[in-house]
Parts: C-alpha cells; sequence; structure tokens
C-alpha cells in the first residue's frame, strides 16, 4: 500500500505558474493536485487524453469549449481530449481540485 499526502508531495514546475503536485503516475494514469489562489488560473490548454477533475475546496471557473460554469466542492466534471480548457479563481478562497489523467498521456499538453 502507498499512502500520498499531497501536501507532503513536491511542487512541479509548470507553464501556469501555479502550485502543482503529482500525487500519481503510472502506466496508466496520473493525477495532479492543483491549488489556485484567489486571483489565480491556468492558461487555456488542449491536453491529449481524457480529464476529470474533482473539486476538493473553494469554488472556481472551468472553462471548456466554449462553455464556462463556476463550481464548488464536491464535483466532477469530465473534460474530453483535444478540447480546449482552463481554470481560474476569481473568489476570495484558496481553489483546490483533482486532476485525473487517463489513459497517461504519452504527448505534452498544449498551451494555446
Amino acid at each position: 500500500m502507498r499512502i500520498i499526502k499531497w501536501k507532503d508531495s513536491p511542487t512541479a514546475p509548470n507553464p501556469h505558474g501555479v502550485d502543482t503536485r503529482k500525487l500519481y503516475d503510472s502506466g496508466h494514469a496520473q493525477v495532479v493536485h492543483i491549488t489556485l489562489k484567489p486571483g489565480e488560473s491556468l492558461k487555456r490548454h488542449v491536453t491529449p487524453v481524457d480529464v476529470i477533475f474533482y473539486v476538493l475546496e473553494g469554488h472556481g471557473v472551468i472553462e471548456i469549449s466554449e462553455e464556462k460554469q463556476e463550481v464548488g466542492p464536491e464535483t466532477l466534471i469530465d473534460s474530453p481530449a483535444r478540447i480546449p480548457h482552463r481554470w481560474s479563481n476569481p473568489g476570495q478562497e484558496i481553489l483546490r481540485f483533482l486532476v485525473v489523467k487517463v489513459p497517461r498521456p504519452t504527448e505534452s499538453t498544449r498551451l494555446l
């Protein structure tokens, strides 16, 4: 058994300049923990595989293609492969969510 606490995982450099921590990385999937402080956002990008987001804490705005919606804790969002998407935190509280990439990507994410 492997137990991983997100706070004990090192932050990873990324083109978005936000707190990202890879919690799981196997040949089949990846799980990343992202924290967005108030006012922070991810750049619009395309992921080469399906992505599942799960909101742990706070409220944020998710944009997938032309759709845009505010979401909060205990919400799962499905983002199909190769569709532009981004997150933003316009609120006053921390936003934390998990990113599950299935299958594990063999290509890099592309910024738009």
